[in-house]
């Protein structure tokens, strides 16, 4: 790793403004109302290998970043990295197993966002996004269930809908909980019956328009394209515009009520706006009558489809192996998606027993997402934060402002859509290590303490022992404020 003269320079200065506010406001009481997401005050190993090793990388890919004491914590699992690791994946895939005390906490002022999608039409929109959003970066910032976090972001943008679209202003709040976070790590099928027959994404992709009530109506095709090209089969699974109007057919009469009257956001089929004839869907008949069925039997149909266990290996493989996963790898993924007809635990063992995802060559290879980055270094320096607007927008200048992606295919996974973020990850390495994000601090000399050192607390945010060039660079810095603004905007930390 290199540190160019104007990145340094960039943080000196932001790092010296900083320390010039923190100085003046010392006299008076701070007007911070974080939580409290410090894990423990206590002191904890760093790595102390010269490259990412098997735990780091583990913490790395499959969270949302170590915090002090996690790489103990996974250690304890087993008398062996090999074994501890596998007994914490194990551990991740059974979220319900682990207590998650600190976000249930902090969630409380937030009981609203659980409320059903009809009682969500009694809050203002900015509102609900504003809670919606903070309760969100807090959750990812403290859950013990790391990888039911990283997968309810995969699955968001799998299946993305865009909140500032009509009435899901409301019910994406809703969708969240029961359709996202529900499923995660259940069964695809669970997962998608429930997206399809989600009031947010019945509005999103203009399923409750998709009416068949007299001869010669045309069927919306909005949410059946994005069912195939999107959800399952992909925009290389074989099927043809002939199989987006029969899977659209399929699915006329699917409504949800208005935001005013009785039984607002309930989800109704009204067989009179069904479309009852014989349908072929990708090769399948679907015979005359099936009515209200004929929803499940459309998914059925493209649920078992091949091209769309490929589409869903392929997708697992991009987010946990690599930008450009080799095919033997996709192909096995596939092959236990197949087999286990979808089960999402199963099918992630699978990931995590390729060879591939232990291979030195894939560590810290992977860029992160804005909200990544974000969300690791938060997690990284300890950071005491309410995950509130001024740290929020920096998320929005980089582009992931969450839940608000315009487009059907969520935001990108490859790393060539977020080069461009790069300045405004410095701009937060610099803010953050200097304490300049209102609702947000962190104790870089406590940090230092615990790790034990400069060079341990250097070893805790990259993930492995500095080299000789990062630690002249530290100490040329003076450490502190500008050596962690420095650790956090360097391309060590911004990769997993």
């Amino acid at each position: 790793m290199t540190f160019s003269a104007t990145r340094r320079e960039f943080l000196i200065g932001g790092a010296a403004a900083g320390a010039g506010l923190l100085s003046s406001a010392a006299c008076r009481p701070s007007p911070l109302f974080g939580v409290e997401t410090r894990a423990h005050v206590e002191p904890f190993e760093p790595p102390r290998g010269e490259s990412i090793d098997l735990v780091s990388h583990v913490l790395n890919r499959c969270t949302f970043g170590a915090r002090p004491g996690d790489r103990e914590s996974l250690l304890r699992l087993g008398a062996t990295a090999d074994a501890a690791v596998n007994a914490w994946i194990e551990a991740q895939l059974h979220p319900e197993r682990t207590g998650d005390e600190a976000p249930a906490q902090a969630l409380r002022r937030f009981a609203h966002l659980m409320e059903p999608a009809g009682e969500l039409y009694e809050y203002k929109p900015r509102v609900l996004l504003r809670d919606f959003v903070c309760a969100t970066v807090l959750r990812a910032v403290l859950s013990r269930r790391q990888l039911e976090e990283v997968m309810v972001e995969l699955w968001t943008d799998h299946f993305n809908i865009d909140i500032s679209k009509g009435d899901c202003a409301w019910l994406k709040v809703a969708d969240d909980h029961e359709v996202i976070r529900r499923h995660a790590l259940g069964r695809f099928r669970d997962l998608l019956r429930a997206s399809a027959t989600s009031p947010a994404m019945l509005w999103y992709l203009d399923g409750r328009v998709n009416r068949y009530a007299r001869a010669g109506d045309r069927p919306n095709e909005n949410y059946a394209r994005e069912l195939l090209e999107l959800h399952t089969v992909g925009v290389h699974g074989g099927y043809t515009q002939r199989d987006v109007m029969e899977v659209a057919r399929g699915l006329t009469g699917w409504s949800v009520r208005p935001k005013r009257g009785f039984g607002k956001a309930r989800v109704e089929f009204h067989s009179h706006e069904h479309d009852d004839g014989a349908k072929v869907v990708l090769g399948q008949r679907l015979p005359a009558g099936g009515g209200e069925a004929d929803l499940d039997r459309v998914l059925d149909i493209v649920v078992s489809h091949p091209a769309t266990a490929r589409h869903i290996a392929g997708k697992l493989c991009r987010r946990f192996l690599a930008d450009e996963p080799g095919e033997a790898a996709v192909a096995a993924v596939a092959e236990t998606f197949t087999r286990t007809q979808g089960d999402i635990r199963a099918t992630l063992r699978a990931v995590f027993a390729r060879p591939e995802f232990r291979e030195d060559a894939v560590r810290g290879a992977k860029l992160k997402r804005p909200f990544h980055y974000v969300v690791s270094a938060l997690r990284a320096t300890d950071a005491v934060t309410d995950a509130g607007p001024r740290l929020v927008d920096f998320l929005t200048s980089m582009g992931q402002a969450p839940f608000q992606y315009p487009t059907p295919d969520g935001y990108p996974t490859d790393a060539a859509s977020w080069r461009g973020t790069l300045v405004w990850r410095w701009k937060l390495a610099s803010a953050l290590a200097a304490n300049q994000i209102h609702g947000t601090r962190i104790d870089v000399p406590s940090l230092r303490r615990r790790a034990g050192g400069d060079e341990g607390l250097m070893a805790h945010v990259l993930g492995r022992r500095p080299s000789v060039r990062e630690v002249r660079a530290w100490t040329e810095l003076g450490g502190g404020a500008a050596g962690m603004g420095l650790l956090l905007a360097s391309p060590a930390f911004q990769r997993c």
